[in-house]
C-alpha cells in the first residue's frame, strides 16, 4: 500500500462536510453568475490553498488539480443556465514513484469532488490487488464487489494497479477484477471515482494492455520525483512540525545525505526523508542519554551533524539509511 507522500496537515485544514446542493437553473439567458461566489467554490479554494501549502513542489500536479476543479465549477455554472452537457469522466491515473504524494492528492481530490456535488462523501478507500483478486474460482467477484461497495459515493484508490494484470499466468483472476471494475466505472460513474496509481512505466504497460480501461480514464497525472532542494524543504517542515531543527552543520550533512541516498536503491522520496529523520532522532536520543549531567531545551531539539553522519549511508553501505 502506498504510504501518503509528504503533506503538512495544518490545524483546521479544510475538509468538505456536506455535498453541494444542486442549483436552480437561471432561466434568463442575459443573467450573469459569479462562478467563485457560492459556498462550494469557497470550499474548493480552501482545499486548493491547502494543497499549495501542504505539498512541496509538484507544480504539474497542482496545475492539473486546478484545471479539473475549474472544469467542474464551470459545469455547475452552465447547469444554472440550463445548458446541458454529459457528466465529465472523473476516473484518474496517478503515475509516479513512491513518496511523491499520490495518496495525499487523492484525499484532496475527494474533498473537491465532494464540495462540488460529484461525490456523496470526501473519502478514499485504498486497495491493492490482494483486496480485489481471489486465489480460487469464485473468490474474485465477491472481493471486488465488496471493495466497490466500501468505496461507493467516494474514491476507490487502487495502488500498484498494474499487479491486477498478469498475462503470463493463465490461471490468474486479475482480469476478472478488471472486467468488474470496467462495468462499475461506467454504470456507477455518477457516484464513484476510481483512481489507479503506480510507477509510471508499469502504468503505461498496464493501460496499453487494457484499452477498455484506458478509454475510461480521462485524467492521467504524472508525479515527478522530488529534487534535492525540495527534499531538504520537506525535511525542514517535518522537523518543524515535531519541534526539532538542524544545526547549521547538521543541515549541510543532511543535504549531503540526500545526494547520496537518491542514487541508491529503494529510494522513496518524502517517505525516505521521513525514515531518515526518524533514524536521526534515534541517534540523537542515544547521544543525549549518554551525556553526563543535564540537558536543555535546545539540546532536545537540535539534530546535529553527528546525528546525520552516523548513518550507514556515509559508510557507502547501500542497505543503510
Amino acid at each position: 500500500m502506498t504510504t501518503p507522500g509528504f503533506a503538512m496537515h495544518r490545524p483546521g485544514s479544510p475538509a468538505a462536510t456536506a455535498t453541494a446542493e444542486p442549483e436552480t437553473p437561471v432561466l434568463d439567458p442575459q443573467a450573469k453568475v459569479d462562478i467563485q461566489a457560492d459556498e462550494a467554490a469557497a470550499r474548493v479554494r480552501e482545499v486548493l490553498a491547502a494543497v499549495d501549502s501542504e505539498l512541496v513542489g509538484l507544480a504539474g500536479v497542482k496545475r492539473r488539480i486546478r484545471e479539473i476543479a475549474a472544469l467542474l465549477m464551470v459545469d455547475r455554472a452552465r447547469a444554472r443556465f440550463g445548458l446541458s452537457a454529459s457528466r465529465p469522466s472523473l476516473h484518474m491515473s496517478f503515475a509516479g514513484g513512491p513518496g511523491t504524494g499520490k495518496t495525499t492528492v487523492a484525499l484532496r481530490m475527494a474533498e473537491i469532488l465532494h464540495a462540488l456535488g460529484y461525490l456523496r462523501a470526501p473519502r478514499v478507500h485504498p486497495v491493492t490487488r490482494d483486496d480485489l483478486v481471489g486465489q480460487f474460482i469464485g473468490h474474485t467477484a465477491p472481493k471486488t464487489k465488496e471493495a466497490l461497495a466500501r468505496a461507493a459515493g467516494g474514491v476507490l484508490f487502487i495502488d500498484e494497479a498494474y499487479y491486477l494484470y498478469r498475462p503470463d499466468n493463465e490461471r490468474d483472476y486479475g482480469q476478472e477484477a478488471i472486467e468488474i471494475l470496467l462495468q462499475e466505472m461506467e454504470s456507477a460513474r455518477a457516484s464513484l471515482v476510481v483512481i489507479f496509481a503506480g510507477y509510471e512505466d508499469r502504468m503505461e504497460t498496464f493501460f496499453s494492455s487494457n484499452p477498455g480501461l484506458s478509454s475510461r480514464v480521462a485524467h492521467h497525472i504524472q508525479f515527478e520525483d522530488y529534487a534535492t532542494d525540495e527534499l531538504a524543504e520537506i525535511a525542514e517542515l517535518m522537523l518543524t512540525r515535531d519541534d526539532y531543527c538542524f544545526t547549521e552543520a547538521g543541515r549541510a550533512a543532511f543535504l549531503e545525505y540526500l545526494e547520496r541516498r537518491r542514487t541508491m536503491p529503494r529510494f522513496a522520496n518524502a517517505r525516505s526523508v521521513r525514515n531518515a529523520l526518524e533514524r536521526a532522532r534515534l541517534r540523537q536520543a542515544n547521544r543525549l542519554v549518554a551525556l553526563p549531567g543535564q540537558v536543555g531545551r535546545d539540546d532536545l531539539m537540535l539534530i546535529t551533524e553527528e546525528d546525520i553522519r552516523r548513518s550507514r549511508i556515509f559508510a557507502a553501505t547501500p542497505e543503510g539509511a
